[in-house]
């Protein structure tokens, strides 16, 4: 068993290192051993990873151009091969490749477009879940809401960029019309979901980010008041929580009483 292990890295590590020669025991269909074969599934074994990256990765693809994203993307292969036979599951760390890429350091805000574009897929590909009927907040007193716990869509995702990252993604997929942006005009964050069939991403105001992660880790809403009043002296409860409705991000909520005999 051993050996066979120490075989299948070997053979992993040829296919994606052309440096490395052609694993022993290989043979062609004469029976033969042959390079010349073996370098042409090599090829197509790294050429179907990097356009599974592209179609994973579509903004990123426009903004870079085709020969800067294919580059980037056999430099990423070459170093995070998959880890799983679930393809869906590759290029979860191509964001964080992306930060370390010395060449794309001249394009700041592309980390936080690949991230958009990640969490937009694990949207896509989460759980299903019914989004609450707001009228069910009528039965709740307004004493009660302080400590009322909200549970989130499976769905959701969060991304922050200190770039307009969300804008730059947007004029980069679909019918989106890139234009000159300023990136000294400030951060966006963006809520990404699924409620329904097809994935979301919307602009959500500063101090949504902190008030969603903290009803996200459990804490009732008046605690996730005072993170996003933290983060913003403005923020509008009231407003946060009909947008987070309309979006389809509650499915639930619980009250203290509830949450104490549970």
């Amino acid at each position: 068993m051993q050996q066979l292990a120490e075989r299948q890295r070997d053979f992993a590590a040829s296919v994606l290192d052309p440096a490395l020669p052609m694993p022993e025991g290989l043979l062609g269909p004469d029976g033969e051993p042959d390079a010349k074969r073996f370098a042409v599934y090599r090829n197509n074994v790294v050429v179907s990873l990097i356009e599974a990256l592209q179609h994973a990765f579509p903004a990123v693809h426009r903004v870079v151009g085709d020969d800067f994203f294919r580059a980037m993307a056999r430099a990423y292969v070459m170093v995070q091969p998959p880890r799983s036979p679930i393809m869906l599951d590759y290029g979860a760390g191509f964001p964080d490749f992306i930060r370390n890429f010395k060449p794309a350091a001249g394009l700041p805000y592309l980390e936080d477009v690949a991230r958009i574009e990640r969490a937009w897929t694990e949207a896509y590909h989460a759980p299903e879940a019914s989004p609450i009927d707001p009228s069910a907040f009528s039965e709740v007193a307004p004493d009660e809401l302080p400590a009322m716990r909200l549970e989130l869509h499976p769905s959701l995702r969060l991304v922050r960029s200190q770039f307009p990252a969300l804008t730059i993604w947007q004029m980069n997929v679909g019918d989106g019309i890139p234009a000159p942006v300023d990136l000294a005009s400030g951060g966006e964050d963006a809520l990404i979901i699924r409620p329904a069939a097809d994935a979301e991403v919307r602009l959500i105001p500063k101090g949504s980010l902190e008030f969603i992660q903290a009803l996200r880790d459990g804490r009732p809403v008046l605690a996730a008041l005072k993170e996003a009043l933290t983060a913003n002296y403005r923020f509008d409860l009231s407003a946060n929580l009909s947008d987070l409705m309309r979006a389809g991000a509650l499915v639930g909520y619980s009250l203290a009483q509830e949450a104490a005999q549970t």
